[in-house]
C-alpha cells in the first residue's frame, strides 16, 4: 500500500539524517523532494502547497526541537502533517439514533459499494455486536441486488428484498419498517451507482436521503483513482450532506493521492479503508498509523488488534505454554501458525504493517507472498503425522513422496524444511512462542524466504 510514496519519503528523509543540523537550505531541497514525491503521488495540489508551507514553517521556527537529529525532527513533522492533513484522529461512526440507525451509502459504479456494503455490516456484526439489515435500492441493475443477497446470507445479514420494478425510496422505507418489526440496530442501504456524476443520479439520491433521513452517508470511492477520488467526493458532498468516506482498494494503491487530499478537498473524514477482496478486509481508518506506514514505521497497534480479534486465543495459549515449557516446535506447530497468518489477511497485509519492513528489498518483500504461504500449508499438510511431529525422519525419498503428494518441486519442499530451521531457532529464543513473538520475526527472516 503506498510503496511508491513510502519508498520517495523515506529515501528523501533519509538523506537528510546525515546532516549535523536543519538549514535554510537542507530544508529547502528536502522540501522540494517531499513535494515532487507528492505530486508524484496524485495528490491534489492545494494539498501539496499547504503540506510543503506548514513543514517548512515547522522546521524554521520553534517546533525543532534541539534534542532531536536533523533527520528526527524533519520526521516528527512531516509525520504531523500526514496525521494533520488525513484527519487527525479516527472518527467512528455516530450510531446515535432511535433503532434502527440507518446508514446510506452513495459511490460511482465499479468503487466496491456493494462489497463494501456488506464488509460494514459484518464489521458491525462481529466487532460491535449490532443486529444488521441491508438492503439494495439499485433498481437499475439486478445483478447488484443479487450479489447483494448472496453476500449477506454468507454473513448472516438481514436482508430486505427489493425489485427494479419497484420505487427506490419505497425499498427503502419498507425495508426501515421492517427493520422496527425485527428490533435491528442498524440499515445499510445500498443506492444505485454511476459511470460518473449526473443530474439524474443527484436526484434520485437527494430524494432518497430525504426521505430515510440516515444518521450517516457515506461515500465509497477507489483509492486507485487518486486526486479524482477527491473532486468526486467533493461533487457527491455539495449535493449531499456526507458525514464520511470509505476508502476502497487501498491495497493495490502505490500512490496515496486519495488519501492525502479527501479530508483537505471535501472536509470529511475518511471513516474506513478498504484492503483487499476478502470480506474482513475493511478497517477503521487511523490517520495517525497511516501516516507511520507511509513513512516505514510500520503499524503494531493495528496488527495487534488484528491478532486480538483473529487469533485463536485458546491456541495461542496453549501453544506459549508448550514452547515455554521446552517441548520444541514442530511441523504441526508451524502449519497453526501459517494458517493463523491466513485468517489475520495473509503475509502482504501483516508485511506493510511491521516498522522497518521498507527497509527489506522490493525483490525479497515480492517473493514473500500469499501464494508462497498456500505452497507452504500443502507441503506441511502433504506430510504424514509422525513426519510432522518428527520432521528431522524427513530426508531422501520422504521428501519426494512429500513434493509428489501436494504437485510441488522438490526445491519447494527443501525451502520450508529451510524456513522451518530458521522458526525453530527462533522459538528457543523466545520465552513466548505465540503468533505475536513470530510476527516479530518475519522481518528478520524474510531474506530466508523464496520461491
Amino acid at each position: 500500500m503506498f510503496d511508491n510514496l513510502t519508498d520517495r519519503l523515506t529515501s528523501t528523509l533519509k538523506k537528510i539524517k546525515g546532516q549535523g543540523r536543519l538549514t535554510e537550505d537542507n530544508i529547502k531541497e528536502t522540501l522540494r523532494e517531499v513535494r515532487m514525491a507528492l505530486l508524484e503521488a496524485d495528490v491534489a495540489l492545494p494539498v501539496v502547497t499547504d503540506f510543503i508551507e506548514h513543514v517548512k514553517n515547522g522546521a524554521l521556527g520553534q517546533e525543532v526541537q534541539s534534542s532531536l537529529s536533523p533527520g528526527q525532527a524533519m520526521i516528527k513533522l512531516v509525520q504531523a502533517e500526514l496525521v494533520k492533513v488525513m484527519g487527525n484522529a479516527n472518527e467512528k461512526l455516530n450510531l446515535n439514533a432511535v433503532p434502527p440507525a440507518i446508514i446510506l451509502m452513495a459511490g460511482l459504479q465499479g468503487a466496491g459499494k456493494t462489497t463494501t456494503v456488506a464488509k460494514l455490516g459484518r464489521w458491525l456484526k462481529e466487532t460491535q455486536k449490532k443486529k444488521v439489515g441491508v438492503v439494495s435500492v439499485d433498481v437499475y441493475r439486478p445483478a447488484a441486488i443479487k450479489q447483494l443477497e448472496t453476500l449477506a446470507n454468507s454473513l448472516s445479514l438481514d436482508f430486505f428484498e427489493s425489485d427494479v420494478s419497484q420505487n427506490p425510496v419505497d425499498i427503502a422505507q419498507r425495508a426501515i419498517d421492517a427493520g422496527k418489526r425485527k428490533f435491528l440496530d442498524v440499515i445499510i442501504v445500498d443506492t444505485a451507482g454511476r459511470l460518473h456524476v449526473d443530474e439524474d443520479m443527484m436526484a434520485e439520491i437527494k430524494a432518497l436521503h430525504a426521505a430515510i433521513k440516515p444518521i450517516e452517508t457515506l461515500f465509497v470511492v477507489d483509492s486507485m483513482t487518486g486526486q479524482d477520488a477527491a473532486i468526486t467526493a467533493k461533487a457527491f458532498n455539495d449535493a449531499l450532506p456526507l458525514t464520511g468516506v470509505i476508502l476502497t482498494k487501498a491495497d493495490g494503491d502505490a500512490r496515496g493521492g486519495a488519501a492525502l487530499s479527501i479530508r483537505h478537498i471535501t472536509g470529511k473524514p475518511i471513516k474506513f479503508i478498504g484492503m483487499g477482496e476478502k470480506i474482513d478486509a475493511l478497517e477503521p481508518f487511523h490517520p495517525d498509523r497511516l501516516a507511520s506506514r507511509i513513512l516505514g514505521m510500520g503499524d503494531m497497534l493495528s496488527l495487534i488488534e488484528e491478532m486480538e480479534q483473529k487469533v485463536d486465543k485458546e491456541k495461542a495459549e496453549k501453544f506459549a505454554k508448550k514452547i515455554q515449557k521446552g517441548k520444541g516446535f514442530d511441523f504441526n506447530d508451524f502449519l497453526e501458525q501459517l494458517q493463523q497468518m491466513q485468517s489475520m489477511g495473509g503475509v502482504a497485509s501483516m508485511l506493510d504493517k511491521l516498522p522497518g519492513i521498507n527497509s527489506v528489498p522490493k525483490a525479497m518483500k515480492e517473493q514473500v507472498n500469499d501464494k508462497m504461504l498456500a505452497r507452504q500449508i500443502a507441503v506441511i499438510q502433504s506430510m504424514t503425522k509422525q513426519e510432522r511431529r518428527y520432521p528431522e525422519l524427513i530426508k531422501g525419498t520422504r521428501k519426494q513422496r512429500i513434493a509428489d503428494g501436494c504437485g510441488q518441486e522438490l526445491h519447494n519442499v527443501n525451502l520450508i524444511l529451510k524456513q522451518f530451521q530458521m522458526m525453530q531457532k527462533m522459538m528457543k529464543k523466545m520465552k513466548g512462542g505465540n503468533i505475536a513473538n513470530m510476527v516479530r520475526g518475519i522481518k528478520n527472516n524474510v531474506r530466508g524466504m523464496r520461491r
